[in-house]
């Protein structure tokens, strides 16, 4: 009888061990990070124009960006606005801005941070921003 319950023991032992360890797994990786793939590499066009300067003092390195599209803008039917905790800094490059407009439109969640800040006086070289595609 001491063998069997020693051995019973032992198995209960490995797979309560075995359990945690799969419930300790399960839940990291419902904490994982999302899945994202770089879209692009950017300057900010036209910060000139917009709110830039006025926040430049506070504006991060890593920072998260809103891109809102705008479909009916009439210099670019692909336009996306590029904001900063609701200041609007400038526009995703027109060169650069259809396949993240495509993927807005359908749907699909991108994600902006700033990449780069720079003191220099020409301004598509002050903010760098990246987009990412969420999946």
């Amino acid at each position: 009888m001491n063998g069997t319950s020693s051995g019973f023991g032992m198995r209960f032992l490995r797979i309560s061990l075995l359990a945690f360890t799969l419930f300790l797994l399960s839940a990291s990786m419902v904490e994982a990070e999302a899945v994202k793939i770089l879209i692009q590499n950017s300057p900010l066009a036209g910060s000139q124009y917009y709110a830039a300067s006025s926040v430049w003092s506070e504006i991060r390195v890593g920072d998260r960006l809103a891109l809102i599209r705008e479909p009916e803008n009439r210099h670019d039917r692909h336009a996306i606005r590029v904001e900063w905790n609701g200041h609007k800094l400038g526009y995703v490059p027109r060169a650069e801005n259809r396949a993240a407009a495509q993927a807005l439109d359908a749907g699909k969640t991108l994600e902006a941070r700033v990449t780069r800040l720079r003191e220099d006086p020409d301004p598509w070289k002050r903010i760098e921003f990246a987009v990412y595609l969420n999946l």
